[in-house]
């Protein structure tokens, strides 16, 4: 037997449709036109997902919501208006709703997000086994089971379906990339393009060609015409990562582009018209930049119709095994060879390391771990890079208020030096956050020199 679907519209034609739709997809659907309708159906019949009208003749679609879950907890419940107000959606996510579709519905969309609930919703007391991943057909990336993470998938759920411009702001190596593939695979533009373009990496000469296009002789080297990246991810999905670091008087034409839903390729006069979602991401505070008169303000208010702020690994710890679980088997793949896993040890060290670099630290570490723990062997700590033993070290040594690391056992003025060494090295490495080049720069030494000290200082504090 099918799953049982309630669906609550006053407008009797709209779920007699929908119920048609659903019956042929082999749910079992009941249609009530009214709230107190809605819930006399909840107290008489268990319904495993209720399509619920926000705007009803009698009661709030919340106030049904809310008795609902009340009578039958556990049951999903997906909204469904022609208003989409954000801060009205957002409490309604917050009191248990799964998801909220906006008017004019597409049957697709309402039968793709009823099946991805079915998958995916989360228990309002999560097992302890809870991991769910990506659709197959995007990048993989690992939901988990951390309430930051819970949380921030909510919002994902909420916006992905729509087309309102998001910004993405969270720490290097959090997965920006990957969660903004996500919003484009979970939406109606999910077989269109998906253009990634790094800001960070584009001058000011390159930014406007690679954006918007150039025509053939518009510049020295332009030997042919060009399309950008606007007219590249025509009808699906622009993610512009590193945002920030776009030149301010480009952000003038992108704000224009985004605004007019046209373009205009370097070198030319005719103007193309685009149909594109933005997806932006940043690293840093785009409020501060726009204080600082680095980032246009007007600009920052057309992409944050939504923004998802992206919780550290240091966060989300209770995630860490489901992400070393699925870098270990990238990294069997590619190797053609497993191992056993880690050792108790190394386990530790993975939960009391801060993770400076996130998921992206993670997966290098679990490549190079792997790479030098031959087959059928257990992964140890021999294989970690020093910075992590180093740090852990560190953090043994510290007082309980953790505000004054206690020296090491100098013996004499080797040992009194090989600490003051290790005390400036680690400090050096603390700012840069790790960044052996920036480091070496700083102490003035090269990086092979700063290698041979690590290898050195980390086998005396053994």
């Amino acid at each position: 037997m099918g799953r049982s679907i309630l669906i609550v519209d006053d407008e009797l034609s709209i779920g007699q449709i929908l119920s048609q739709f659903l019956s042929r997809h082999g749910y079992n659907t009941s249609v009530a036109t009214s709230g107190k309708q809605a819930l006399k159906a909840v107290k008489d019949t268990r319904f495993d997902l209720i399509l619920c009208d926000y705007n009803l003749g009698d009661i709030s679609g919340m106030e049904v919501m809310q008795k609902a879950l009340e009578l039958q907890p556990g049951t999903i419940v997906i909204f469904i208006s022609g208003m989409d107000d954000i801060s009205t959606v957002v409490n309604l996510i917050k009191e248990g709703a799964y998801h909220f579709l906006t008017k004019p519905l597409y049957p697709d969309l309402v039968l793709k997000t009823i099946e991805n609930a079915f998958v995916d919703v989360k228990p309002s007391v999560p097992s302890e086994n809870t991991e769910t991943y990506v659709p197959q057909n995007s990048t993989r990336y690992i939901k988990g089971k951390s309430p930051a993470a819970q949380r921030l998938f909510q919002h994902i759920n909420l916006v992905a379906p729509t087309d309102y411009n998001v910004i993405i702001h969270g720490e290097t190596g959090t997965g920006k990339e990957a969660l903004a593939h996500f919003l484009h695979v979970d939406s109606k533009r999910a077989n269109e393009p998906f253009i990634a373009i790094d800001c960070g990496s584009l001058s000011k000469e390159l930014a406007a060609s690679e954006l918007f296009g150039h025509k053939k002789g518009a510049f020295t080297g332009a030997l042919n015409d060009k399309k950008g990246a606007f007219e590249l991810a025509d009808g699906g999905t622009l993610f512009l990562d590193e945002i920030g670091n776009l030149p301010y008087d480009i952000q003038n034409y992108l704000l224009r582009a985004i605004q007019e839903k046209t373009v205009r390729r370097v070198g030319d006069v005719l103007e193309t018209k685009v149909d594109v979602r933005v997806i932006a991401a940043s690293n840093e505070n785009l409020q501060d930049l726009v204080a600082d008169k680095k980032f246009r303000e007007d600009l920052y208010h057309r992409l944050n119709e939504f923004t998802l702020e992206v919780p550290t690994l240091k966060e989300r710890k209770e995630d860490i095994a489901l992400f070393v679980e699925e870098f270990l088997r990238q990294a069997e793949l590619h190797l053609g060879r497993k191992n056993k896993g880690l050792t108790k040890e190394v386990w530790k060290l993975f939960e009391n390391y801060s993770w400076p670099g996130n998921i992206r630290e993670l997966q290098n570490v679990i490549k190079r771990t792997c790479l030098l723990t031959p087959a059928d062997e257990y992964i140890d700590s021999k294989s970690l890079p020093l910075e992590m033993t180093m740090r852990t070290y560190d953090n043994a040594q510290e007082t309980n208020n953790g505000t004054e690391a206690k020296p090491a056992s100098t013996n004499g003025l080797k040992d009194a030096a090989l600490e003051a060494e290790r005390i400036k090295i680690y400090k050096v490495l603390e700012k840069v956050n790790y960044n052996k080049t920036k480091a070496a720069e700083i102490l003035s030494i090269d990086r092979k020199t700063l290698y041979n000290k690590l290898k050195t200082i980390n086998e005396e504090l053994k």
